[in-house]
């Protein structure tokens, strides 16, 4: 899995529990292991520039997913899973750093950042959460993969719950 981590945002973040948990989420969700993933780290106005461009919505927000060959986990176990490119992923620490106070389960902005990376990688893969049955299963497969990567790292505690939106 080529999986590139980028940070152009000024601020200090866990570039190599980012580059642990998209690897980890891909491997899960059975994505071939030739595909690339660019994940991508940008202070707010550089999301906020984002967010209006592509969303069309004022302020910047936590995680953007911009695909680029549909790439979709394999439907049967025997499957082969394509190969190509995932897309990226834009991630913003500070919007991070922000939820992760607010949150039910506090937490820390690189568990925040490590939630919204799963976040992002299942939007790639075609997942969304705009209908509550959609929400239900993406937000279980998310919890579930966040989950399993802090388990196999000796991580405890709760789990960061969502706080995307």
């Amino acid at each position: 899995m080529s999986i590139d981590v980028n940070n152009e945002s000024g601020t200090e973040v866990d570039e190599q529990a980012i580059l642990d948990i998209a690897r980890y989420a891909l491997a899960r969700m059975r994505i071939h292991p030739l595909s690339e993933l660019s994940v991508i780290v940008v202070d707010t106005d550089a999301m906020e520039q984002l967010h209006i461009q592509w969303m069309d919505l004022p302020g910047p927000t936590d995680v953007m997913s911009f695909p680029m060959d549909e790439l979709r986990p394999p439907a049967k176990d025997d499957e082969e899973p394509p190969q190509g490119l995932l897309g990226d992923i834009v991630l913003c620490p500070e919007v991070a750093q922000k939820q992760g106070e607010e949150a039910a389960t506090r937490h820390s902005m690189d568990e925040e950042l490590q939630l919204l990376t799963v976040h992002g990688v299942l939007h790639l893969l075609g997942y969304d959460h705009e209908e509550p049955d959609e929400k239900a299963e993406m937000f279980g497969l998310q919890a579930a993969i966040v989950d399993g990567w802090r388990a196999e790292h000796g991580l405890t505690g709760p789990s960061p719950a969502p706080t995307v939106s």
